[in-house]
């Protein structure tokens, strides 16, 4: 049996949607679990929208990757990609709109609710998967049909059926850990191959976590943040 001081442990980050001091709350959760051991943060992406402080998350965010190379992995959702496509063209701009940018739009008031350049670099450039060797990591879920490397970048952001309903039944070589569909309950959904941690922060459920270490492909525990105001 290996010592636990050894293990590296992985905070796999639900759905933020601009929920500032939840994300601050939960990440001090994490370290003090962590406790000085080797920790990789795998955040599931939709950092924006809906929430009253997308730009203080993305800059948090951006700050952490660059405090700590390497330990933070941040990836893409449908909400920074409606984000990005609608700063190409206005066409895109109802979609993101209708879907929480408008709050989004807010906090960048300084420049007429466009996003600042450096931000949205940022949004570009974050990947749409993270595969560790024992679980994938995507924002929505995958399409069963295809192998983990040739996933569509849209699928990963937006998948929801038959994903949700029958990725037990397909073994894809990986346990999925993913966000996107809320769990008004406020609490992950744990089958059998996959994990949906994204309790519905923005929406008065939790901020979560799940615990990973490299001894099993499941979660050895869970952290939670809520709004306490």
């Amino acid at each position: 049996h290996r010592s636990t001081l050894h293990v590296t442990l992985t905070f796999a980050i639900g759905d933020v949607h601009g929920c500032l001091d939840m994300l601050q709350s939960l990440l001090g959760a994490c370290e003090a679990h962590a406790a000085g051991r080797p920790a990789r943060y795998v955040f599931l992406g939709d950092y924006i929208d809906r929430g009253s402080d997308s730009r203080g998350v993305i800059q948090l965010l951006m700050r952490r990757q660059q405090a700590q190379p390497g330990t933070h992995v941040c990836l893409r959702g449908n909400h920074e990609q409606m984000a990005i496509r609608a700063h190409e063209s206005a066409l895109a701009l109802p979609l993101w709109l209708q879907n929480g940018g408008a709050a989004t739009r807010c906090n960048y008031a300084g420049t007429n609710g466009r996003i600042e350049d450096s931000h949205l670099a940022w949004l570009r450039t974050l990947p749409f998967c993270y595969d560790d060797g024992l679980r994938f990591f995507v924002h929505a879920g995958i399409d069963l049909a295809k192998p983990l490397d040739e996933q569509s970048n849209e699928g990963m952001l937006w998948m929801r059926e038959p994903f949700l309903s029958h990725c037990d039944e397909v073994d894809c070589g990986r346990f999925i850990v993913h966000g996107h569909t809320p769990l008004r309950t406020g609490t992950p959904d744990l089958r059998k191959r996959r994990i949906n941690l994204d309790t519905a922060a923005v929406m008065g459920g939790a901020l979560t976590a799940a615990v990973f270490d490299d001894t099993r492909t499941e979660p050895v525990g869970y952290l939670t943040a809520r709004d306490m105001r």
